[in-house]
């Protein structure tokens, strides 16, 4: 169908060693590793015997919670080989959100770095699991957390209490033989789940989107089509692998065509400059907003962007002005716009490289070839004419197989026609040209992350002061939307946003910490009592307008 494949992680990776054995296939420029496809195909089959002889069974869920480091390119793929599904960790998380991701997707395993900016994932795991200290490693017991029984370190402790380290897994995968992981490798199906990530709804908590080999290896290849990639192309990634930008279009795309994965372990603007340099980057990929701090940076013009050629913008609408500049001044003339979802694997549209800059700064672009999309009226579920708006629906292979343990959840996303309803609002030109005009869904994206308002609600909904609170997203020039908490105090009591906010920084990731806080019993409400939001953020974004 449409040049579907039907492959999986671990085949693609030893048929791509096999074509380009010595070609270079991950460069990390942070942690002095440049590795060939031979030698990556070599450390992947390392940590894919580690994790078998843990005890990871195929089906089993292990959940990583790190930064672009490069042992997250092994694990992806390592684990990939023997059939367990990878739950990716977003790391501006903080404990609560790891406890209910671990609770929720039954993980039997966790892999974690030592910390991420304000953030200590050990001494955060260590608070999760209270007798961590004094258990075995691959025989943790956490009352809360009945499914987990092995924990992964990656950092410089030699020895961490409870936790096998990253070299102690390779170690004892020595006793796995190279015919004991193709037997394994042979009862993984391309249908099978590979990827859960984790996105949150309207209705609170966040839901496992479970993606499988079929769906991302073939998006990942319908991405690298649209952008030409080729075994001479070097792709800098700065996105965080934990989102489908880094592990799908960014990662899986390389491996898919031969190119090298170039590995930023966060995004840093001057380090970007310098890599894309030192490194001779082809391609970038990239939110807005880091385009915008690399054009930005006082620096810019000392370093030398001609090796660049393509490159995504995506998570976000671009300013004009900043699309054209990425086009001249960064030397990237086939950058291209592309519009997804998780639960699509991601992508559904994207600009074309030949595409005049206009349709590439007006629209998402056009589907792929096997992609189907519409836009429906939301009240009728009937297709709409074209450039009429409605909420834009896909039906794809490349279409999730549902939220984990959520049927209902599932059946409201996917309806009985296979029908993917994105919540999104958008319409369609006569050359089939989508644009995205807002979200059904109470959606902030700020900078490139999702923002869930019910998710926050519920959270703050906690402290005792407040009575009531509702979340907007209001217009930002740096980060597109920034978030504004709306409280209604508990009669007679005073309620500060200090308060609030050292209240939410341990125990929600800092990107939704609202930067606004206002403090009134004046909601403005429809006959029936519903609160109309969208009269909050007419109120708001006068009082904030840039």
């Amino acid at each position: 169908m449409n040049g579907f494949q039907e492959i999986t992680i671990g085949r693609l990776l030893r048929q791509t060693a096999e074509k380009y054995y010595t070609r270079e296939a991950l460069v990390c420029p942070g942690f002095g590793i440049r590795k060939t496809y031979g030698e990556l195909l070599d450390a992947c089959t390392r940590v894919a015997k580690g994790f078998m002889a843990v005890g990871v069974e195929p089906g089993d869920k292990v959940s990583v919670w790190a930064t672009n480091v490069p042992e997250w390119v092994y694990l992806q793929f390592g684990l990939g080989m023997i059939g367990a599904v990878m739950v990716t960790v977003n790391t501006n998380y903080k404990s609560s959100e790891l406890e209910y991701i671990l609770r929720q997707s039954d993980s039997t395993t966790l892999v974690l770095i030592e910390k991420y900016k304000d953030t200590n994932f050990y001494e955060t795991v260590r608070t999760i699991i209270p007798d961590l200290d004094s258990s075995e490693a691959g025989g943790v017991l956490a009352q809360e957390l009945p499914c987990l029984s092995t924990l992964i370190y990656i950092g410089t402790r030699e020895k961490v209490p409870g936790m096998f380290n990253f070299n102690e897994l390779l170690e004892e995968g020595t006793r796995i033989s190279d015919d004991m992981l193709r037997k394994r490798e042979k009862t993984v199906q391309c249908h099978d789940v590979v990827n859960m990530q984790y996105t949150s709804g309207t209705t609170g908590f966040p839901k496992g989107v479970m993606l499988t080999h079929y769906n991302i290896i073939n998006n990942a290849r319908m991405v690298g089509s649209v952008m030409g990639m080729s075994p001479e192309d070097r792709l800098l990634t700065q996105v965080p692998l934990f989102h489908c930008f880094g592990c799908v279009m960014s990662t899986l795309n390389c491996v898919y065509y031969g190119s090298t994965m170039v590995l930023l372990e966060y995004f840093d603007p001057l380090e970007t400059l310098k890599t894309v340099e030192a490194e001779k980057c082809t391609a970038i990929n990239g939110v807005p907003t880091m385009f915008i701090a690399i054009l930005s940076h006082p620096d810019f013009r000392k370093y030398d962007m001609s090796s660049l050629r393509t490159g995504i913008m995506a998570g976000a609408p671009c300013p004009v002005d900043s699309m054209k500049r990425v086009i001249t001044d960064m030397h990237c003339p086939e950058i291209v716009i592309a519009y997804g979802l998780t639960e699509s694997s991601p992508v559904m549209t994207m600009t074309r490289r030949e595409d005049p800059i206009e349709l590439r700064v007006s629209t998402v672009g056009r589907l792929f070839d096997g992609v189907e999309a519409k836009i429906i009226d939301p009240e009728t579920g009937k297709e709409v004419p074209p450039d009429v708006q409605g909420e834009i629906i896909t039906r794809s292979p490349c279409v999730m197989k549902g939220y984990y343990k959520m049927p209902e959840e599932t059946s409201e996303a996917i309806d009985s026609d296979g029908w993917l309803h994105t919540g999104d609002l958008g319409s369609a030109n006569e050359k089939g040209y989508f644009s995205i005009s807002g979200r059904i869904k109470d959606m902030i994206i700020r900078g490139g992350e999702n923002i869930y308002p019910r998710e926050i609600e519920e959270f703050l909904h906690s402290h005792p002061k407040v009575r009531d609170i509702y979340v907007i997203g209001i217009p930002d020039k740096k980060y597109g939307e920034q978030v504004l908490a709306v409280i209604v105090p508990e009669t007679g009591i005073d309620l500060e946003a200090k308060e609030l906010a050292e209240f939410s920084r341990e125990k929600i990731a800092r990107h939704k910490i609202p930067l606004y806080w206002e403090f009134t019993e004046d909601i403005p409400m429809t006959a029936s009592g519903k609160v109309q939001k969208y009269k909050l953020v007419e109120r708001y974004t006068k009082k904030y307008k840039q």
